[in-house]
């Protein structure tokens, strides 16, 4: 992972190799900038400084988006940004069917709402949280690196087409890419495992659910994965002739095979809305498809993960992509708390004390100079936790707080132990250490 670099302007320069930063900053030349990512900024000035074309590459997902930065045909940055939009839909799904409860009991409620005009172009709390955060990374991205042009994954599957593809004529049919649409498609839907024993982590083979030679079509809702053995063993059997010994199997199999991708849905609502936001910005936008993603990485030899899937979206991916020695930065969406008073059960009730009064929380938010969500380092002399910690810090109104690392969560630490690294700015980070 290359580091970025800013100008005493702070202006964005190429990125440096890090034995080239740490001599910098040894030397006194430069200054640490931003820890996440990793950034210094010069001390003197540049005159008529070198700066390449840098291109930002997006793959949007509606769990994970892939995100990488090529300085020409290398990878110069990359980082998996994790979104919560699942948990604000089940945040106010809960908070709804709470409101309707209390309506039922003739509790006090806040009357319901009808007749709303939603304005153009809007979308649900969950699927603009997507759009919101991935394009607050594009602005933070774009301050730190010279990027010149960006790349969006626009569609990653035109289901349309899968189901019919002679929608828009013979030739897509008969394209190059048809055959990665189709299999990543299905790789998605049934989650990289054979559809009739689980097994993962193995080639598998595209089949029909339905044998063709006993009418079976070709259409999408008909396919499955599976591996070679059970390939094998159905043959020509119809699946209810094939599981009749394993029911539960062929419930799932059949109920699955109808599902529709809600994952997909969620990308297929944002993905015009992140289109025009990220033409906005004035930087040309190309656009490339799921299936031509696969098909480079596929060309290129790189395993399946979010950041390369990113550094392979679009035509404009080189022959020559180089990818070593890039440790992705995983970025979480932890959002910024909540407003609630009081401490609730999961039927939405106040907890109370055992003296039977609300568990109110305190409305200061800062303990000792510490938020809940700040990255910091934790070195204990003593005691179970002794050794020094790097995690996100829970703070409590009295001396001791939790932090949370990538090995687990450490409890009642006091908070003279504590070197802030990073204020809390709404998402946690870690590196993964990939060859």
């Amino acid at each position: 992972m290359r580091v970025f670099v800013i100008s005493q302007n702070q202006e964005p320069l190429n990125s440096c190799h890090p034995a080239k930063a740490r001599k910098l900053l040894s030397s006194g030349r430069a200054a640490v900038w931003k820890r996440y990512p990793f950034t210094i900024i010069l001390k003197q000035e540049v005159k008529k400084p070198i700066v390449t074309e840098h291109r930002l590459k997006i793959d949007p997902g509606s769990r994970v988006t892939g995100l990488a930065i090529l300085e020409g045909n290398r990878v110069a940055f990359a980082a998996e940004l994790s979104h919560r939009g699942i948990a604000i839909q089940l945040a106010l799904s809960s908070r709804s069917a709470i409101r309707r409860s209390r309506r039922n009991r003739h509790t006090r409620y806040r009357r319901p709402r009808f007749n709303r005009k939603r304005p153009a172009g809007w979308l649900a709390p969950s699927l603009q949280h997507r759009v919101d955060t991935t394009l607050t990374w594009v602005n933070r991205l774009r301050k730190l690196a010279p990027i010149s042009s960006i790349s969006i994954e626009l569609v990653r599957f035109d289901t349309q087409r899968l189901n019919n593809p002679e929608i828009t004529g013979i030739e897509y049919q008969q394209g190059e890419l048809f055959g990665y649409e189709v299999r990543e498609y299905l790789l998605d839907k049934w989650n990289r495992k054979c559809a009739y024993c689980g097994v993962s982590g193995v080639p598998l083979q595209i089949e029909h659910i339905y044998p063709k030679s006993k009418g079976g079509s070709n259409r999408i809702s008909n396919l499955c994965l599976a591996c070679e053995s059970c390939n094998l063993k159905k043959g020509t059997q119809s699946v209810e002739q094939f599981l009749k010994k394993k029911p539960d199997v062929l419930q799932r199999i059949l109920a699955q095979a109808k599902r529709p991708l809600k994952d997909t849905a969620a990308v297929n609502s944002t993905r015009w809305a992140l289109q025009e936001q990220l033409r906005a910005t004035g930087l040309p936008v190309e656009t490339g498809t799921g299936g031509r993603t696969k098909f480079n990485r596929t060309r290129l030899g790189l395993p399946k993960t979010h950041w390369l899937d990113a550094a392979s979206v679009g035509q404009s991916t080189r022959e020559n992509l180089i990818t070593r020695n890039i440790n992705p930065l995983v970025i979480k969406a932890t959002g910024h708390g909540h407003r609630k008073m009081a401490q609730i059960n999961k039927f939405g009730f106040p907890r109370r004390k055992k003296d039977g009064s609300h568990s109110v929380r305190t409305r200061t938010k800062e303990f000792h100079g510490f938020k809940t969500g700040d990255i910091v380092r934790a070195i204990v002399p003593t005691g179970k936790n002794q050794g020094t910690h790097i995690g996100r810090v829970t703070v409590r109104a009295y001396r001791v707080f939790d932090l949370t690392t990538v090995k687990g969560k450490l409890q009642s630490i006091n908070w003279k132990y504590f070197e802030s690294i990073w204020k809390t700015d709404g998402y946690a980070y870690v590196h993964t250490f990939q060859k």
